[in-house]
């Protein structure tokens, strides 16, 4: 009886608490799910002390044992850091932080002679703050992250002044990219009509394409330097490899990654025939800056073949030296080039637009229902930014999780 009763409660309940209490409750189950998983995990990564006898014959035990340990304080940290994210969200919601942020904007848009028309301007005042409080808050967890976990580990690089340096300048770059993306779809949104999911959904396609396009080659620059793949046998064996299987591969360069951190990594870009490769100096033994620099210390020459270094010497390299060799090298890209070759980015491409025009006629459905503004504390106007928010963040939340668990699944399988 008492299960009815609460039953027949929550029916009485207003439309606009059912839908915000069903956000938040769904929040927190995904959070105690994910939660739940990852206990689960590090059980595994505290229990597990010796090589798996599958990795024997290719990993050793001391390498092992500090990938477990890196992961251990990995995880520790991400229940503590994803608590306080969903602590802080649940709060925002509760104290309606997103209203205030939203009157707070208008304030300052007042300030400079905007009134409520200009609902536009508003948003982009609103979008500012509300990157920068989270930049902020989460400003203290980056710098564990680097400065404890990464740094106990070997694998940080960067000096304070250095991150604090990129921080501001990933900061400004988003900015630049945002607010006005931001300020056109809102546009489009506004005199699109009945169809404007359409166009909205056309105007972000031509964005992400562009913004493919022109990453490498125009922001990751701004960041990090890229230099052409000197001639050699590396070269050679990558541009034997990509001509095997048609890749239409016309550049390959190296990305100084290891002044901010010694893991690797190697990735392609482009379209069409116009195909980059990008590998970290960190992945490549013969041109890591990092290997570079403990020769330096040891007063050590360039030398391939290591005759006459003492002991001493030869040792600390063993011990520090980064990057892999060169058949180590093709294994991780024939693994990014078999992607390629059997479709999985265009189809990835495809089934992700397919996915963004489905949100958007369903953003078109939804965005002139009253009570979903009013559930967040909006009870006199409906900013369509602050539609966007609610329906993608909020609304689609459910959705959103199962194409991720969708996602996760499939990167599991193709890898």
């Amino acid at each position: 009886m008492g299960m009815w009763a609460s039953l027949d409660a929550v029916w009485e309940m207003s439309a606009e608490k059912r839908i915000f209490g069903a956000v938040l409750l769904f929040s927190w189950t995904v959070y105690l799910w994910e939660t739940f998983l990852a206990r689960r995990q590090r059980r595994i990564y505290k229990t597990t002390t010796h090589v798996p006898l599958e990795l024997g014959q290719i990993m050793d035990s001391e390498t092992f044992e500090k990938s477990r340990l890196y992961q251990l304080d990995k995880s520790t940290f991400s229940f503590w850091s994803g608590l306080y994210s969903e602590v802080e969200g649940t709060l925002i919601l509760l104290f309606g932080g997103i209203p205030y942020l939203w009157r707070l904007s208008g304030r300052f848009c007042g300030y400079a002679g905007f009134g409520p028309e200009y609902e536009i301007t508003q948003s982009l005042v609103f979008l500012l703050l509300a990157t920068l409080f989270s930049a902020l808050t989460g400003l203290p967890w980056s710098l564990y992250n680097t400065f404890v976990i990464e740094e106990k580990h070997g694998f940080n690089q960067q000096t304070l002044g250095f991150f604090m340096k990129d921080a501001i300048k990933k900061f400004i770059v988003t900015q630049c990219i945002l607010l006005p993306v931001s300020s056109l779809l809102l546009y489009i949104i506004k005199i699109g009509g009945d169809y404007f999911f359409i166009y909205a959904w056309l105007f972000t396609l031509v964005v992400s394409l562009v913004l493919v396009t022109i990453y490498a080659d125009y922001i990751a620059p701004l960041f990090d330097k890229f230099t052409p793949l000197p001639e050699g046998k590396l070269k050679q064996e990558i541009e034997i490899m990509a001509k095997s299987i048609d890749f239409p591969l016309t550049k390959v360069y190296v990305v100084q990654g290891s002044k901010r951190s010694s893991h690797s990594n190697a990735y392609f870009y482009g379209f069409f025939k116009n195909k980059r490769i990008v590998l970290f100096d960190t992945l490549l033994e013969e041109y890591s800056v990092l290997n570079k620099d403990i020769q330096e210390e040891s007063g050590m020459e360039p030398c391939n073949d290591g005759e006459g270094d003492s002991e001493e010497i030869k040792a600390k390299v063993k011990n520090k030296k980064q990057g892999c060799k060169n058949e180590e090298v093709l294994a991780v890209l024939g693994h990014e080039l078999g992607h390629w070759k059997l479709g999985h980015t265009v189809k990835n491409i495809i089934i992700s637009q397919m996915n963004s025009f489905l949100c958007f006629f369903l953003f078109a459905v939804l965005i002139g229902r009253k009570e979903l503004f009013v559930a967040f504390g909006f009870y006199d106007s409906q900013p369509t930014l602050i539609g966007l928010l609610i329906i993608f963040q909020f609304i689609f939340s459910p959705y959103n999780e199962r194409i991720a668990c969708g996602n996760m699944i499939e990167k599991v399988y193709f890898a």
